[in-house]
């Protein structure tokens, strides 16, 4: 399975999930790349301390004359206020501010803006978030591009779980503020995560399984070397008529359910092979091991990881079972939890595949969240592969030549292996190779024409490499028109359009890769560069507000 799609990064991983920002050169500290690609464009990085202190120096109260004006007497009130606020007495502070609010005169909108923010400062020290959120919106009316205001209001409303309003008015503070305060960047990152799992949590609990398409299906099943029920069907599981019928989809007997599954298996009818082995399992037939592998592989792939997770622990507890199925079963489980966020349980399943099966490569690529191909011996591969990660990541330049090297070696030994040189594409790409890693991504076409996740990740190249969007946007169109069901080319389409300012076009791209995603994670990473760009939207319609686009 060449070009496999990024994967979301653990603790400690070295494959970075929002790759898209690395295109632009903008490297992402926080995990809002794909959403905000453009924070970092500018030169510098503002270091901002806490917002907590009210705004206006603590001026000397003006002479007679001047303070029998109102303005002037609003402002000595102010000033007494400050003084409160920073002695910590933020009761008597809110009475200066509301004497400063009541005096001054309402054409004097940036003063009155001014006292209501200072006074929702006070009310912030005392956890008042409604009055907080009502004083900072005062101000803002009267000064709508006001960035003490928008965040303060912004922090108070993420108090009251009032998380869409918190992200609008969280992006504007990002916009107003060129994505160069780490406080604005966190708080925004932090509540997209936020909006996003509580989105995919209800979505994926509740939505109509969807089979994928036959290519991601061909590509998920390349990506083992020892699984059992991938494999084409065997003579001695044929009728006696079609066992010398090489290359033909054998007619098998009616009396096993997994064998009529595997027959679906090699003609593309995936829609019935849950059923059939369902048959299997529930007459207990010979081959109910590998029909309940088989039924959990393709509850997974139509995302029913609950479904899955029975058959799996039955098949890995069958003691008498082939150590092959025992290993698959392991390696599938441990993905799972990977998907699910639960690491330790997911090392424990891999450890154990391979305690009972220590030469089975897909333990290795797996684990280390590297699709294999069909070839057994691509596990040199993916050592070349993990070894480059890490020197790549630790800024070792000996070794990443090592490793560079190990990948010359694979593609030399192993000439028509797609994956070897999908790996080394990515590689050559980070080291900024990019002639070669386009012609590495060639090979991978050449080898497997179908596979859309190559083209998404040539088109990704050329924007990088030429800054050529045409041709990124055709080879990523090309990439869904091979597959309409390749979430990741949707993805990467939503992210380039958001970079261009098509908003409404990033959204549709977004709301399709969600439809499409194939696991809970996956689907909250989603939700949160669509409401990102929502976001912006609503930004860009109430302040007047764009960021800078390609």
């Amino acid at each position: 399975m060449a070009a496999s799609k990024p994967v979301e990064p653990q603790a400690g991983g070295a494959l970075p999930r929002w790759q898209v920002a690395l295109l632009f050169g903008a490297p992402v500290a926080l995990g809002l790349g794909a959403a905000y690609l453009w924070y970092r464009r500018r030169a510098g990085e503002k270091r901002a301390g806490e917002r907590k202190t009210p705004e206006g120096s603590a001026s000397p109260v003006q002479g007679p004359r001047a303070a029998a004006h109102p303005l002037d007497r609003a402002q000595a009130a102010k000033n007494k206020g400050n003084k409160y606020f920073k002695a910590g007495k933020y009761e008597q502070a809110i009475q200066c501010y509301t004497e400063a609010i009541s005096m001054c005169p309402r054409e004097q909108k940036s003063d009155l803006s001014t006292f209501y923010q200072n006074r929702a400062a006070a009310y912030e020290q005392q956890a008042k978030w409604t009055e907080v959120v009502q004083d900072c919106s005062q101000a803002v009316e009267m000064n709508p591009r006001y960035v003490k205001a928008l965040f303060r209001r912004a922090k108070a409303l993420e108090r009251l779980d009032n998380k869409k309003e918190c992200l609008e008015d969280v992006t504007a503070v990002c916009i107003l503020e060129a994505f160069q305060n780490q406080q604005s960047m966190l708080l925004a990152d932090k509540v997209l995560k936020q909006l996003g799992k509580e989105k995919a949590k209800d979505k994926y609990k509740n939505r109509e399984p969807l089979m994928p398409s036959p290519q991601f299906i061909k590509s998920y099943f390349s990506s083992f070397t020892d699984d059992i029920i991938s494999q084409p069907l065997q003579k001695g599981e044929k009728k006696d008529e079609d066992k010398d019928k090489e290359g033909e989809a054998a007619e098998v007997t009616g009396s096993s359910g997994y064998l009529k599954a595997k027959q679906y298996m090699e003609e593309e009818n995936y829609d019935k092979i849950i059923s059939e082995c369902t048959k299997e399992v529930e007459s207990r037939g010979r081959y109910t091991a590998e029909a309940l592998l088989l039924r959990a592989t393709f509850y997974l792939l139509i995302g029913n990881a609950t479904a899955a997770q029975p058959d799996l622990d039955k098949v890995i507890n069958m003691q008498d079972a082939n150590v092959k199925l025992r290993a698959n079963a392991l390696i599938k489980r441990g993905s799972m939890y990977m998907q699910q966020q639960q690491p330790h349980l997911s090392t424990q399943d891999f450890n154990m595949a391979a305690e009972i099966d220590s030469r089975n490569a897909d333990v290795y690529h797996h684990r280390g969240q590297v699709t294999a191909s069909v070839w057994r011996d691509i596990l040199d591969c993916c050592v070349s592969e993990l070894q480059y990660r890490q020197a790549y990541t630790g800024n070792n330049p000996s070794q990443v030549q090592t490793a560079m090297d190990g990948f010359e070696d694979v593609i030399r030994r192993f000439p028509r292996c797609a994956e070897g040189y999908a790996l080394y594409a990515q590689a050559l790409t980070d080291q900024q190779q990019f002639g070669k890693a386009d012609e590495m991504y060639d090979k991978c076409i050449e080898l497997e024409p179908d596979n859309a996740t190559t083209y998404v990740h040539k088109g990704l190249l050329q924007l990088q490499w030429k800054q050529d969007l045409d041709m990124g946007l055709d080879l990523i169109s090309k990439a869904i028109e091979i597959d309409n069901k390749c979430d990741f080319a949707y993805e990467t389409m939503g992210t380039i359009e958001v970079q261009r300012g098509n908003l409404d076009k990033a959204i549709d791209m977004f709301n399709k890769a969600i439809n499409l995603a194939k696991s809970e994670m996956e689907m909250a990473h989603l939700y949160s560069l669509c409401d990102a760009a929502y976001a912006q939207t609503e930004v860009a319609r109430k302040y007047g507000l764009k960021p800078p686009t390609l």
